[in-house]
């Protein structure tokens, strides 16, 4: 074979491979790169995330209740302390006083109690010697009638039997009325006791309210006063001094605020995993025992119904968890006002279809139809003109990617949607387990339409998307 039919050769295939290569080249410039991903069963957990502090569920601020300078405080910060544990004390010399002065009064009334006694003895005596002398001036004096009725004796002797009978009569009365006087006074004395008896309690009361003591178990969170210091008792329009603040650590609880976009998932009793700031790698494990009923105002931290102002704002709601009981080591750890982050499970499907997030979109179905009729006539280019009317009625759904003769295609498909996850979301309807679809890139979704042909972008993954939304 000659050269110049070797050349010749050579340059019609040369020129064919130009013809193919260009073909190839025009076809594949109307192809749309695309991520894909598939419809898969998995299980699925909705998470819904609120920030917050750590709360005892019950704390007091132990304040002053007795006027004075605080003598000594017995407690720091960080301290646990147990019921009935001394606290502080403040002076308490008055009181003390008091006390003794009151005490003092008791004694002397007591005495005189013991003294009236006596005399109610002495007087109950002088009754039956009365009573012992009037039965002789009886028995005297019967004699006595008896013989003068015989003329056996004088009018002068009978007569002063008589009297001496009227007399011992007369004392035995007077006796009696002196036991009853003596009687009345012990009486008195003894309600006089009494009353300085109830009078000591008072002085007591007094006395024990110079000393604060520990109602509860509990940790000690705040001291604001040093000893030397003078602490007032609180009247009606004016707050009293706090000592302290003591927080009951057996039941402690993670107060955090939910986006009112996610408070409608939340319920009581769900469970509730809680991270604290200054505590990194440890979950502690809860359960929602308080949902808030009232808004609460993100710049502000008031409810709703204490604005007084009409701005619209980003707003907030307080869920209340409840930790599960944690050891002695976590409960020193665990301080009341540590930031905390709570994730609530509100719902947990296993088994379930589901599709990534981002790849759900917006479009109007009839509109969408009449394009993959057309499979891509009716719109040329990734940002076709589809012919929608003014008013589209938008449904939710997915790009399904459809493999014909080699070619691939995409077509709208309306879905419907359950449980949402961090990443993915449930499908309840329109897709069937690994079915292909268009997961990204967003721009791309952003404009995509039915019947675009599409190949996989093996470049990137569904990671880009974010950086496209950027």
């Amino acid at each position: 074979m000659s050269i110049k039919k070797i050349a010749l050769i050579v340059g019609v295939l040369v020129v064919v491979a130009a013809i193919v290569g260009g073909s190839i080249y025009r076809s594949q410039s109307n192809v749309t790169k695309v991520v894909t991903g598939k419809a898969l069963r998995q299980d699925l957990v909705s998470i819904v995330s609120g920030t917050g502090q750590i709360k005892p569920k019950t704390y007091v601020n132990v304040g002053a209740t007795a006027f004075g300078r605080i003598t000594h405080l017995n407690v720091k910060e960080g301290d646990h302390v147990k019921a009935g544990t001394t606290l502080a004390t403040v002076e308490n010399v008055q009181p003390q006083a008091t006390v003794a002065a009151q005490q003092a009064t008791i004694e002397s009334s007591r005495t005189d109690v013991n003294s009236f006694t006596a005399a109610e003895k002495t007087a109950s005596a002088n009754i039956l010697q009365a009573k012992a002398d009037l039965e002789q001036k009886r028995l005297d004096y019967d004699r006595a009638r008896s013989l003068y009725q015989e003329k056996l004796i004088a009018k002068q002797d009978f007569d002063s039997k008589q009297a001496a009978f009227d007399m011992a009569t007369a004392t035995l009365a007077q006796r009696q009325a002196t036991l009853a006087q003596s009687e009345a006074q012990t009486a008195s004395q003894r309600a006089h006791v009494n009353q300085a008896l109830a009078s000591q309690r008072a002085n007591f009361d007094s006395l024990d309210k110079t000393v604060s003591r520990a109602p509860f178990d509990g940790l000690v969170t705040n001291v604001p006063v040093r000893e030397g210091e003078t602490v007032v008792v609180g009247i009606q329009n004016a707050g009293g001094s706090t000592i302290m603040t003591l927080a009951d650590m057996s039941v402690i609880t993670a107060e955090v605020k939910v986006d009112e976009t996610d408070i409608v998932n939340v319920r009581l009793d769900q469970t509730v995993d809680v991270t604290v700031d200054a505590l990194p790698g440890r979950i502690f494990k809860g359960h929602v025992t308080e949902v808030g009923d009232q808004a609460l105002l993100r710049t502000t931290g008031l409810s709703t119904t204490q604005s007084t102002t009409g701005t619209e704002e980003a707003k907030d709601f307080k869920v209340v968890v409840t930790l599960d009981p944690v050891n002695e080591k976590e409960l020193d750890d665990l301080r009341p006002g540590l930031s905390t982050t709570a994730k609530i499970t509100t719902a947990h499907k296993t088994d379930a279809l589901v599709i990534p997030i981002q790849a759900l979109v917006q479009r109007d179905v009839a509109a969408e139809k009449v394009l993959f009729d057309n499979k891509g006539k009716a719109a040329t280019g990734v940002a076709a003109s589809t012919g929608a009317p003014a008013k589209p009625k938008l449904s939710q759904g997915v790009y399904l990617v459809n493999s014909v003769k080699g070619k691939m295609h995409v077509k709208f498909v309306p879905v419907t949607t359950g449980v949402t996850g961090a990443t993915d979301i449930e499908v309840l309807g329109g897709l069937k387990s690994n079915d292909e679809i268009v997961t990204g890139r967003y721009k791309i979704l952003r404009t995509l339409k039915s019947g675009i042909a599409v190949k996989r972008d093996t470049t990137g993954d569904t990671l880009a998307t974010d950086a496209d939304k950027s």
